[in-house]
């Protein structure tokens, strides 16, 4: 292109910066996560991109996105009466990738290494249902107390506070397939709502053969995922970065 468009310093410039645009799914980041930010940031400014999430057909932010997410494990929990009361008597907290995730109660975690939301998931549904009367046998005594609770998986030892509704001496991982809670893992509680189910026939991420495959709740938290930029940043990158906007990632 000879001339840019809009021009720089226009009115069209200024609107252009208020348009955002999907550039692409960029899928599982895990450890990534930073850099991840750091390449879109030097490509896009620290305030031209962000994540959104693509939820019946509607983009839509962050926390409309992690509702459903919630949603589906509150009636995975609830529809297994079994499963709860194994968790409350045998552990007293539960995990992601590392025992420091107890002490993290928000969705929104912009200085942690990864992400995890299946650990607050399920401690905001058990704390729920500690405060419902149809479900007795869950308590809310000792929420909060910090505890030593023994990891099921490691036999490792730590000073962990007790979630609301857990009574047992265990700190719970729900992430690795060796851990026994591993049936808490997002790729093997089904995604509540068909409507929230996408594909992409050319992916397989590790998420696509596990538990419920495209089915699940990691699948429709991965699938769902889309990056969206200024559109006039956009229009200032190079033509062959225009073609593949994600690339580095």
């Amino acid at each position: 292109m000879t001339d840019s468009w809009p021009p720089p310093g226009s009115s069209a410039d200024a609107l252009a910066a208020q348009v955002w645009v999907p550039i692409g799914v960029p899928g599982y980041a895990g450890i990534d996560k930073a850099r991840r930010a750091t390449v879109l940031s030097e490509r896009f400014g620290d305030d031209g991109w962000h994540y959104s999430h693509v939820v019946r057909g509607q983009v839509v932010g962050f926390a409309e996105a992690i509702a459903e997410y919630e949603e589906s494990y509150r009636r995975f929990l609830r529809d297994r009466p079994a499963l709860v009361a194994l968790l409350t008597i045998e552990a007293g907290n539960v995990y992601d990738d590392n025992p420091t995730n107890v002490f993290d109660d928000e969705y929104d975690q912009p200085n942690t290494a990864m992400n995890h939301y299946q650990d607050i998931s399920v401690r905001r549904v058990i704390a729920e249902l500690a405060d419902d009367p149809e479900w007795p046998a869950v308590v809310a005594a000792g929420a909060g107390e910090v505890v030593d609770l023994v990891d099921l998986r490691t036999g490792l030892t730590h000073r962990s506070p007790r979630a609301k509704g857990f009574q047992g001496p265990g700190l719970l991982q729900i992430r690795d397939a060796g851990s026994p809670g591993y049936v808490l893992n997002p790729a093997l509680v089904p995604v509540h709502d068909p409507a929230l189910i996408t594909t992409l026939p050319t992916r397989q991420d590790w998420y696509h053969v596990e538990g419920c495959a495209h089915l699940s709740v990691e699948a429709f938290w991965q699938m769902s995922k889309v990056i969206e930029v200024r559109y006039d940043r956009f229009l200032a990158l190079p033509a062959d970065l225009r073609d593949d906007p994600l690339s580095g990632l």
